[in-house]
């Protein structure tokens, strides 16, 4: 494990800490609370207490700190203690989740969890009766290919990337596209972004969406799925937000592209578009989304 602490640590409202992230000048939680925001924008939009009376399987893009994967434990086995769940965690650098269990981070969940989320960020791997999971390490980008390959198909998928301006690669058509092979038919993608982007590209995944509650933020988060049915409804400033330009989606069609290309590309089809300019929607609105 890393001896070196390099993620300035953060206090959110709810107690919980988060790290702040030099690279992309955000932290990893809203202020609100971390822990708060992994239960209320991923956990609870997947439906994952509703479905704990069966195995289920998780695709945690992001695991960062852990604590969307910690969250989902939790509300699993407080309905089934004898749920089996299996994870897949893409994650770039090991540092983060190594210095989450430095930092006693996971300690806010139970014993049992702290334990197995810190034997999963030293060894990468775990098999108990309860538990299988697999952090797979490197650019989303291409270890997305490998779950894909495999077969897995999740009952739910935690999209937590840093936002889209800072990390676009993550929320392309042609990521999301790949992402969206690996849900169920009945299972639920959840991430905090209602950005009309990142909204557009999972419709062009054959996805539909609908909104989350707000949580940190005064925009809602997105819940995606294969049908419509019971997803909340977008308003009519979201559902007008994605007749914008603001609604063109990130492309990256050899998923290698650094993050200036994906941006530059972005805005050459923006300025392009007949698309309604997206000052136009906030101004009439009043209440521009950041």
């Amino acid at each position: 494990m890393s001896s070196v602490i390099n993620f300035p640590l953060r206090l959110t409202d709810d107690g919980s800490f988060t790290f702040f992230s030099d690279e992309f000048s955000e932290t990893f939680h809203t202020s609100s609370g971390a822990e708060l925001e992994a239960q209320k924008k991923f956990v609870e939009p997947c439906q994952l207490a509703e479905k704990a009376e069966r195995p289920l399987k998780i695709l945690d893009i992001c695991y960062g700190l852990g604590y969307n994967s910690a969250a989902a434990l939790k509300t699993i086995w407080a309905i089934n203690p004898d749920c089996h769940v299996e994870i897949i965690a893409l994650e770039r650098d090991k540092t983060i989740p190594e210095q989450a269990i430095a930092h006693k981070l996971l300690d806010r969940w139970s014993p049992r969890i702290a334990e197995l989320l810190q034997k999963f960020a030293q060894s990468h791997q775990i098999q108990t009766p309860r538990l299988t999971a697999q952090l797979l390490l490197g650019d989303a980008r291409q270890t997305i290919k490998q779950v894909q390959e495999s077969g897995f198909q999740a009952d739910a998928i935690f999209l937590d990337p840093f936002s889209p301006p800072k990390c676009p690669q993550l929320w392309t058509v042609e990521f999301l596209s790949i992402v969206a092979q690996c849900l169920k038919r009945d299972g639920r993608l959840a991430t905090y972004s209602c950005a009309a982007s990142v909204r557009t590209a999972l419709q062009l995944a054959r996805l539909q969406v609908g909104a989350s509650n707000s949580v940190g933020r005064r925009s809602p988060g997105t819940i995606s799925s294969f049908s419509i049915r019971n997803l909340p409804a977008l308003s009519q400033q979201e559902a007008e937000h994605l007749q914008t330009r603001a609604a063109i989606p990130y492309r990256d069609p050899s998923l290698q592209d650094s993050a200036e290309l994906i941006k530059q590309r972005r805005k050459i089809e923006q300025l392009s578009s007949a698309l309604e300019p997206t000052s136009h929607w906030k101004k009439r609105w009043s209440n521009p989304w950041v």
